[in-house]
């Protein structure tokens, strides 16, 4: 899935273009014990509380794609009868109508779901009539193409509202708020199948986190079966092992700011496109390789890109590299400057001792005063 195809399943989550038709709760408390289940016709809820599951389900369609949304493919093997996957499309295809299957899958979530407190689990069905689109791009609403049913999975936290005062208007007097169990914004969800190319595609699911150095993916990977991407951090880690390994001694200042700015015009050509740039590992060799990496030392790119990121892995770009500023970090003194101003730092030895010049052609400040240089 692309930016623009989330983003249209996400308008459909309003009470003008609804597309749920049914939702299921299960409210499950620190000891992982159900303390409650629900089934609703989601039609039948008030306005109000339609809002709010809209509120919740929408979250789990936002953030960045690479970071907290993440498209992954179920593999063959994970396809297969008796697989999570088969029982997905079974669940779906009931419309959450059979209680046995609804508690197959909270069951199966609660086992797999690692949280020291209070949590509630959203299963809601849908069914969008996808729009036909003309050659110019504006939608049809009488020529629909297909209907995408699919699923969405959110897992809230549910914490106690703070203490405090509240003003009651029956006494007119402020008194002390009575404090509620409220339901969160989810950590993590999914939705199943996946909208790809404005279409159903049962071969893959949309994994949402909220925090991506806390994506849960332990969870992920015993539930859906499905590989998982290192988190954004792990990947530029990994990203900058990589280059520290295969350049090794010629890992120069300049070489560092050449990959920078490379990464960086990337990422700038492609800003349109609806998907984030993702880098394979030819991609990664070129973007060294045209920095000014040697020969000599890129031999060994493909064995070091093995051990380090894995055999078939990817990296977003956005993820392994900061487009808008460009830091140089000491022991004791960090310095960031504007990506495109990189080129007028240098590198030098004076009195045997390796200094970074920084040009001070402008105004300078010291604890915001200026001073003359």
């Amino acid at each position: 899935m692309n930016r623009k195809e989330i983003s249209e399943i996400r308008k459909q989550l309003t009470p003008e273009r609804c597309t749920i038709t049914r939702i299921c709760g299960c409210y499950v408390d620190a000891e992982k014990k159900i303390r409650s289940r629900t089934n609703d016709s989601f039609l039948s809820f008030p306005e109000e509380e339609m809002f709010k599951y809209f509120d919740i389900i929408r979250k789990s369609l936002s953030g960045t794609l690479g970071k907290n949304l993440l498209p992954m493919d179920f593999p063959t093997a994970a396809e297969g009868e008796g697989s999570f996957h088969e029982f997905l499309m079974e669940l779906r295809d009931s419309r959450l109508e059979e209680e046995e299957l609804l508690d197959e899958f909270f069951t199966r979530i609660i086992e797999n779901y690692d949280h020291p407190e209070n949590y509630y689990i959203i299963l809601a069905h849908a069914v969008y009539d996808i729009p036909g689109r003309g050659s110019d791009g504006v939608e049809q609403f009488d020529a629909s193409d297909d209907i995408y049913q699919h699923l969405f999975c959110c897992i809230c936290p549910v914490n106690l509202s703070k203490p405090g005062l509240c003003f009651n208007p029956e006494t007119g007097r402020m008194e002390e708020h009575v404090r509620d169990w409220l339901v969160e914004m989810p950590d993590v969800g999914f939705l199943f199948p996946l909208f790809r190319d404005r279409q159903s595609d049962i071969h893959g699911v949309l994994y949402y986190t909220r925090r991506p150095e806390k994506m849960h993916a332990d969870f992920a990977e015993r539930l859906l079966s499905c590989d998982i991407p290192l988190p954004p951090s792990a990947q530029k880690e990994s990203f900058q092992s990589l280059v520290e390994e295969t350049l090794r001694e010629t890992c120069s200042y300049d070489t560092v700011v050449g990959i920078h700015e490379k990464l960086s015009e990337i990422i700038e050509a492609q800003k349109d496109e609806p998907e984030p740039v993702v880098l394979t590992k030819s991609e990664v060799r070129r973007v060294l390789e045209e920095s000014g990496a040697e020969n000599e030392h890129m031999e060994s790119f493909d064995e070091h890109y093995d051990s380090i990121t894995g055999e078939n892995a990817s990296l977003v770009a956005a993820n392994i590299t900061n487009t808008r500023k460009l830091e140089v970090r000491t022991a004791e003194i960090s310095v960031t400057v504007p990506p495109e101003q990189a080129s007028t730092l240098k590198t030098q030895v004076l009195d045997g001792r390796k200094f970074l010049l920084i040009p001070l052609d402008q105004s300078v400040e010291v604890n915001g005063i200026h001073v003359t240089m």
